[in-house]
């Protein structure tokens, strides 16, 4: 017994000198410490310090998309960089993952960046995320995540389906569940109108937006598109559109088939109504302003056929059509004149004909001009020429000619010639 109780003081005895041993190296590795740090700190004060910079950019990302998160630093002096979520749990430290969130993933590590990329991005991910520098002291900077929501499909509701040219209609589009609040242009065809927005937050923080315009509409608007455009950061292109119908009355217009010209006596008078509208004119109807339609007289739906005129027929021809939304007509007046009218006229040419022709004959006067003009200046001067040959001894004009040509001799040869 007695032997073991001397080991039992023995081991606390090395137990108690291991403690003061280790302490007393502790003790001395911190004032080794101190002392580094002292000189470092007394020889920093003698040397320029160069700064850590540490940025990040916040983020803007679609729900189920990737968000990238980067730390950087400039002028790194191997200090530790890690990244924290707004929680300020620990994404990354250097180049280790301690969260367990297989979302995260390091895109790049170096002295320099911490680069991590966070898949499948939902709006529980939205917050603060923290980039750490372990320096003295420690540097932080903020890196916001915003999750983008884009809204559903736009719907477009119009008060009326089918409207009449006049009359005003309302229409609404909707634009649900974004973040942020989307906003609604309209555009009827390529003219934009102003709408009139609302925005309702929903209780998990969606924004709903309604539209609503109002406008007057004609028979131009018929087929036009009215377009419900909606702007989103999430999206691109987003419309819906909706086509007007609009309907109206008829529109009324004669054509004169045959004849061409005047209408003369015993000639016969083809005429044509056409009309449209929405909807399509169901009745075309064919009177005489004043009169009865000559008993003869053909009428075929919209035609209108009188044979063998005379000036008894004379008059205003109207052509109406009618559909549930109202009539509309439209005249045309007939003169019978005689048989024979118009015949001494002129007929009409073609402007163009004429004007080539004139200028033919103004080109060919010209060159006739020309021609004589040349020929007239060479003979006059043919006639000064021999005159000056002979004018020396010539008494005058004619003998100078003769004496220019030769001498007596030969004026004697030309008069024979001529006689």
């Amino acid at each position: 017994m007695s032997a073991w109780r001397c080991w039992l003081l023995d081991s606390k005895a090395s137990d108690i000198l291991l403690a003061f041993s280790l302490i007393s190296r502790l003790t001395w590795r911190h004032w080794e410490l101190w002392e580094r740090q002292d000189g470092d700190s007394h020889r920093a004060a003698q040397e320029p310090v160069v700064s850590q910079n540490l940025v990040t950019d916040d983020v803007a990302v679609v729900e189920g998309e990737t968000a990238i998160i980067s730390c950087r630093v400039k002028n790194n002096d191997d200090s530790v960089i890690q990244l924290l979520n707004p929680n300020r749990q620990t994404i990354y430290f250097r180049d280790m993952r301690p969260l367990k969130d297989a979302r995260f993933q390091l895109v790049n590590f170096s002295d320099n960046e911490l680069r991590v990329s966070l898949s499948n991005v939902s709006l529980s991910d939205e917050g603060r995320y923290v980039c750490q520098l372990y320096t003295d002291p420690p540097q932080e900077a903020y890196a916001d995540i915003t999750v983008l929501i884009p809204p559903g499909n736009p719907v477009i509701e119009a008060k009326d389906e089918v409207l009449s040219e006049g009359n005003e209609t309302e229409m609404t589009c909707t634009a649900m569940s974004s973040k942020p609040a989307a906003t609604i242009r309209w555009m009827k065809g390529d003219k934009e109108l102003k709408g009139k927005p609302k925005v309702e937050l929903s209780y998990d923080k969606m924004y709903t937006v309604t539209s609503r315009v109002t406008f007057a509409v004609s028979k131009e608007d018929d087929g036009v598109p009215v377009i419900c455009i909606v702007d989103h950061p999430a999206v691109k292109d987003f419309l819906a559109r909706k086509f007007l119908e609009v309907q109206y009355k008829p529109e009324v217009k004669i054509v004169v088939e045959f004849p061409q010209g005047l209408t003369r006596e015993g000639e016969n008078l083809e005429l044509t109504c056409q009309a449209k509208g929405k909807p399509k004119p169901q009745r075309v109807n064919w009177l005489k302003v004043d009169d009865d339609v000559p008993s003869h007289a053909v009428i075929t739906g919209g035609d209108l056929y009188i044979e063998n005129l005379n000036k008894s027929y004379n008059g205003t021809y109207r052509c109406v059509a009618s559909n549930p939304l109202g009539e509309s007509f439209d005249d045309y007046v007939l003169y019978v004149y005689d048989s024979r009218a118009g015949e001494g006229t002129p007929r009409t040419v073609d402007h163009a004909v004429i004007g080539g022709v004139v200028a033919v004959v103004v080109f060919a006067m010209l060159c006739l001009l020309i021609v004589l003009g040349r020929y007239f200046a060479r003979h006059k001067g043919t006639y000064f020429t021999h005159e000056a040959k002979g004018a020396d001894d010539a008494a005058d004009a004619d003998t100078a000619i003769i004496n220019a040509e030769g001498g007596h001799t030969n004026s004697d040869e030309k008069k024979e010639y001529y006689i």
